[in-house]
């Protein structure tokens, strides 16, 4: 849409209309962009093939490798094909009139496995680099350094399963490969594809989001600081058996999206491109600008053409090689703003149209979903941005990023905020229910309770903030313990809550469905190098004597409830009751009926509640107080609930009367004729 067209659903907003002027300007400049970019591929996904110029490549008569960098007076290609001498005969050419470099080589000169770097020089000095574009990176265990590997097996991956993302709420399962295993190691993705995998299709989830695949020299990182951005992390495996495990998700009928960091790059030289070419603004911005002191890592320049052609392509190497179904943008707020978002609280629309703005960083973002919807319009991008910034998850023709899905970050510090800082009895109804449906009309959100975010070491996950150190020793089923049953029942509250009344998508981590006792820690000096709280111990969630068992048994009915009667689709929760007094919230998602009280104490029985009509009245098709979900049974299961008639002032009503236990959430359905 031309930034002159009619009115969009974003500047229908009355508090944007001072700042219309501003958001047209920025959707122009963007389209205009666009268009330049485009004017000699073709296309604006045809520039994105960066990948297929740059790199090592295998032509038909041979090898070509080329580098982008314009600073360099000399590269070579160095490895065990040159008994890691610089040799002359692998010496790069520059190509007449371009900062591009090129050499070509036969046949024979190369093969599958080889280990390779670059040697780089320019004008006062000289360093080893890894290709920017390399496919393939590998770490010696003994000395820690990072090699470039010719990737050219004789049989390329033969995928088995044809998959686009179906027209669904993605009910997201984010994990993280390494630490997926219960052994104290790296877990593999063959491992992932064989132990984990079928567990989270059998919990009901039909999205995965893979964190760390791209690869990272820190593996504490959580890798979030990439060094290599078309090289599928090796310490995992094998970019074949990336593949196969991106191949069986889509054989479960599961979308596999990942995390993109385009937000930030590591400071490594040798290993990453910061001062690839002996500069440190050739990727990044010069000066200050150029380093986030945050992160103690380089931010990139995205005014420059060839940085769009970078990460532009790279959205598209992740889509074409390996097949991901889209991307969750990690650290956007840092993105879009000159202060990264540090230190600063969004209270005013200014903040979003004013001098802090990288504008450069906006048309990039927008940039990124046209390319990545324009080959592949089922593609699923979600934006990781905590200010708020109206317009990250709103169509590119309505002047937006266009991003799918923003994530609703509000959510967790709400959940985290009621458990740690106020008691259960002072709980506010109305604030849980502002901050779980707070989100603008014209954006779709992802809910959630906790990411990996909260998991990380330092802080506590949601369950180890509700039980403490009961997490310990007191999760036997047969032992009883307050604190663990407040826990426990608390957990499943919040995560029902969240779920039911999402913004059109769902999000959990890794083992915190079951309530996972510790956080994360990697390994690293101050734990002795540790993996212990690097991995996730399933053997808990298995083990029927324990609350954990209770506690994924409640996740999976609940996904699988969700999931399978299609609830939040094309649906959005409506309140039907809330006390603030008697800690009551009962909404309706669709037909459906989802009653909670969190009250500590205080049962209510014959509960009155005004429902839609239903001509066969309801039934109850889930109860957090289910003893197998380590509950105390007081709802009978599958009970049926008759709709009486009820003189509300002068309107008479059709209500159900339910018993509603403390700390205990039902969910009722409209009863079928055949009683199912």
């Amino acid at each position: 849409m031309a930034a002159n067209d009619v009115r969009t659903r974003l500047l229908q907003d009355p508090y944007l209309e001072p700042y219309e002027p501003i958001i047209r300007s920025r959707a122009e400049r963007a389209s205009q962009l666009a268009n330049r970019l485009a004017e000699g591929p073709g296309s604006l996904t045809e520039f994105a093939c960066a990948h297929e110029y740059y790199g090592l490549h295998r032509t038909a008569d041979g090898w070509v490798f080329r580098e982008w960098a314009p600073n360099a007076t000399g590269i070579w290609l160095v490895g065990d094909f040159s008994s890691w001498w610089v040799d002359d005969r692998f010496k790069l050419n520059r190509l007449e009139g371009r900062d591009v470099w090129e050499l070509r080589l036969p046949p024979d000169a190369l093969r599958h496995g080889q280990f390779y770097r670059l040697e780089v020089t320019w004008d006062g000095g000289r360093g080893e680099r890894i290709p920017a574009y390399a496919r393939r990176v590998v770490q010696d265990p003994d000395t820690l350094i990072f090699t470039a590997q010719v990737w050219c097996p004789e049989q390329p991956y033969r995928w088995q399963n044809k998959f686009s993302v179906p027209d669904r709420v993605p009910l997201i399962y984010e994990a993280h490969i390494g630490m997926a295993q219960e052994k104290e190691a790296v877990g593999t993705y063959s491992e992932f594809r064989e132990t984990v995998l079928p567990r989270i299709a059998k919990a009901g989830y039909n999205t995965i989001q893979l964190m760390a695949v791209m690869e990272h020299p820190y593996y504490g990182s959580f890798g979030y600081h990439v060094s290599s951005f078309f090289a599928s992390s090796s310490r995992f495996g094998t970019p074949e058996e990336l593949k196969a495990l991106v191949d069986a998700a889509h054989g479960m009928g599961i979308a596999v999206i990942m995390d993109l960091v385009h937000s930030h790059a590591v400071k490594n030289e040798r290993d990453g491109l910061s001062c690839f070419d002996g500069t440190t603004y050739q990727y990044f911005h010069a000066g200050l600008r150029g380093w986030h002191d945050a992160w103690d890592s380089r931010c990139f320049d995205y005014g420059k053409t060839d940085v769009l052609h970078f990460l532009l392509s790279n959205c598209r190497y992740w889509l074409d090689e390996f097949r991901f179904d889209g991307f969750r943008f990690d650290g956007v707020t840092s993105m879009l703003y000159l202060h990264h978002g540090l230190g600063v609280d969004f209270v005013d629309y200014s903040q979003y149209f004013d001098s802090t703005v990288d504008e450069d960083a906006w048309i990039y973002c927008n940039l990124a979903n046209r390319v990545v919807h324009s080959l592949r319009p089922d593609a699923i991008t979600i934006a990781e941005d905590v200010s708020g910034m109206p317009g990250v998850a709103a169509p590119l023709d309505d002047f937006g990023l266009g991003f799918d899905y923003r994530m609703a970050m509000g959510v967790p510090e709400c959940w985290f905020k009621l458990a740690r800082d106020v008691r259960d009895e002072d709980w506010n109804i109305g604030y849980l229910w502002h901050e779980l449906t707070n989100r603008r009309s014209d954006e779709r959100t992802v809910n959630y309770v906790e990411s990996h975010d909260q998991a990380l070491v330092g802080g506590k996950t949601f369950f180890f903030q509700l039980v403490d150190a009961a997490v310990y020793d007191n999760m036997s089923r047969f032992r009883p313990n307050l604190q663990a049953e407040r826990g426990v029942a608390l957990h499943k509250l919040a995560r029902l809550a969240t779920a039911a009344a999402c913004g059109h998508a769902y999000l959990n981590f890794m083992g915190n469905e079951f309530g996972h006792p510790e956080w994360i820690d990697f390994p690293r000096e101050g734990n002795g190098f540790s993996f212990h709280y690097a991995r996730r111990q399933w053997s808990l969630r298995d083990n029927r004597d324990l609350y954990y068992w209770n506690l994924g048994e409640f996740d999976e009915a609940m996904i699988h409830l969700l999931g399978d009667r299609h609830i939040l689709e094309h649906t959005v929760p409506r309140r039907l009751f809330a006390d603030d007094v008697a800690k009551l919230l009962v909404f309706e998602r669709g037909t459906f009926i989802f009653m909670f009280n969190f009250h500590t104490s205080e049962s209510v029985a014959d509960f009155s509640v005004v429902v839609p009509p239903s001509a066969y009245g309801y039934r109850l098709v889930l109860s957090s107080d289910d003893e197998k979900f380590g509950g105390q049974g007081r709802v009978r299961p599958g009970q049926h609930f008759d709709l009486l008639p009820e003189h509300r002032g002068n309107e008479l009503c059709q209500v159900v009367k339910v018993y509603l236990p403390c700390r205990t959430a039902i969910v009722l359905a409209p009863e079928c004729p055949d009683g199912e």
